[in-house]
């Protein structure tokens, strides 16, 4: 079988759906057989393919095409099949919901999440004049549905009217650690730590302000630390912490580079997520594999990914949030007993499995591509 996907994502600085795109194209490629070969396509006038690191045993097909026009084309006008492009293709996957146009190749979409129709005025503009109009008939047309947890499975199911059978659940595997992992990690002095791009959906505004109330309740609260990349928007929120009462509580670091990240969750004691919605959560994930207790909202997937072992509170109810905080901030017993139970709960989270449920995903994809031919 040769498989091609959409290497695009994973070609910058790789936020979740980068991360994911690229492990997952790299257990997949373990998992091939000697007939089997997976296409990493590629297409930019700035974001080169070899400026990477490919997974082993996969094939580049790096195009020189602007990526906007490029999925003007695909989008609006189905057109150039990706055939043209990478050659003969038994699968084309996207990793967005919405299709590669294909001459014969089966053709299989991701859906990470539906925040797009419930929250369209957090999106960029290319996802908020495509994907409302287009997603829910692509991901109908398309030969298998590509999802991230049961939860967003669901909402695929109903919302876009997508048969149980046609959709696939392959959630990302736990990171494996030099040297974290192995124990709970709860620092004395660790810091309170907030993973992800700065965008109306991480929901940082209700973080501050939890933390703003918990920090006048106790003072000598442990700081704040912000990692992430700033989205349109984000401004105000750096004018507030950069002001009284969060002024000298809270330290931005900015994008941290996946070589650097097992420094930031080592000193943390705790990692606080209180998005308005998630498909997945890759830093819950991240954060239980380190043994760092978790602090999610009540949203999306967050409360299935993190099972047991998080603590889950509603980020509307500022009070009760920044006691939860406090309480897993400073309470070294309950702190130690959510590491462990996330220590054990992120083992049941592994790339191969995924890899082998997107193997299932291609071969029903095809069988059903031969169906319709």
């Amino acid at each position: 079988m040769r498989v091609v996907v959409d290497y695009r994502p994973a070609l910058r600085a790789r936020t979740g759906v980068g991360e994911y795109v690229h492990h997952l194209a790299a257990a997949y490629a373990r998992q091939q057989g000697l007939d089997d070969s997976l296409v990493l396509f590629s297409s930019s006038w700035k974001d080169r393919l070899s400026h990477v690191t490919a997974p082993a045993g996969t094939v580049a097909a790096d195009r020189r095409i602007p990526v906007r026009a490029l999925n003007w084309l695909w989008h609006r006008h189905g057109w150039p099949p990706i055939e043209w492009l990478t050659g003969p293709a038994d699968v084309v996957h996207a990793f967005h919901p919405l299709l590669i146009p294909a001459q014969r190749a089966a053709q299989v979409v991701t859906v990470h999440d539906l925040h797009f129709l419930s929250r369209p005025e957090h999106s960029v503009r290319e996802i908020r004049r495509d994907y409302p109009l287009l997603a829910a008939r692509h991901a109908r047309r398309a030969d298998a549905v590509v999802t991230i947890s049961h939860a967003t499975a669901r909402l695929i199911e109903v919302t876009f009217s997508v048969p149980k059978e046609r959709i696939f659940v392959c959630p990302p595997g736990a990171p494996s650690w030099q040297h974290l992992g192995r124990a709970p990690n709860v620092p004395r002095d660790g810091y309170i730590l907030f993973v992800g791009t700065l965008d109306p959906r991480k929901n940082l505004g209700s973080l501050l302000d939890a933390y703003a109330l918990a920090l006048e309740r106790q003072p000598r609260l442990p700081p704040l630390v912000i990692a992430g990349s700033m989205a349109p928007g984000a401004e105000a929120w750096a004018t507030r912490w950069a002001q009284a009462p969060l002024a000298g509580h809270v330290d931005y670091r900015g994008y941290v580079a996946d070589t650097d990240r097992e420094a930031l969750y080592a000193g943390a004691r705790l990692l606080v997520l209180p998005s308005l919605d998630e498909g997945f959560g890759l830093p819950v994930l991240e954060a239980m594999s380190a043994g760092i207790p978790v602090l999610v909202s009540n949203r999306g997937a967050l409360p299935e990914v993190a099972g047991d072992a998080g603590i889950v509170v509603d980020p509307d109810h500022t009070d009760a949030f920044a006691a939860q905080l406090a309480w897993l901030a400073t309470d070294n017993d309950v702190a130690s007993a959510a590491a462990t139970r996330g220590l054990a709960r992120a083992r049941t989270y592994t790339w191969d499995a995924a890899a082998a449920e997107l193997g299932r995903a291609y071969a029903s994809a095809v069988a059903r591509r031969r169906e319709r031919a």
